[in-house]
């Protein structure tokens, strides 16, 4: 799982993610990545049990699988924040 953390543009997704489903083209409206780059990291998302999938007819919707991996990936990131900015953390 770390592994897909690991990556700029996965963690990119998976915050975005963490705001609520989505489907591929809106992801790609708000990350920094083509389309296609796009596709390929939420394919390797799904296949490591990260995100899931909900078809409303010829749309897929992307989100994460659970409340852990989003209470995970929001404090990640707020951890970064804080460490960048000079700030201590808040527990």
């Amino acid at each position: 799982m770390f592994a897909m953390l690991a990556d700029a543009t996965r963690l990119h997704l998976l915050w975005l993610l963490a705001q609520g489903e989505s489907d591929v083209g809106s992801l790609t409206e708000q990350c920094p990545a083509s389309r296609t780059a796009v596709s390929q990291h939420l394919a390797k998302l799904r296949l490591a049990g990260l995100v899931q999938t909900r078809r409303e007819g010829r749309h897929i919707y992307y989100s994460l699988r659970d409340g852990h991996l989003r209470r995970l990936v929001t404090e990640a990131l707020s951890h970064a924040d804080h460490r960048v900015s000079g700030q201590a953390p808040h527990d």
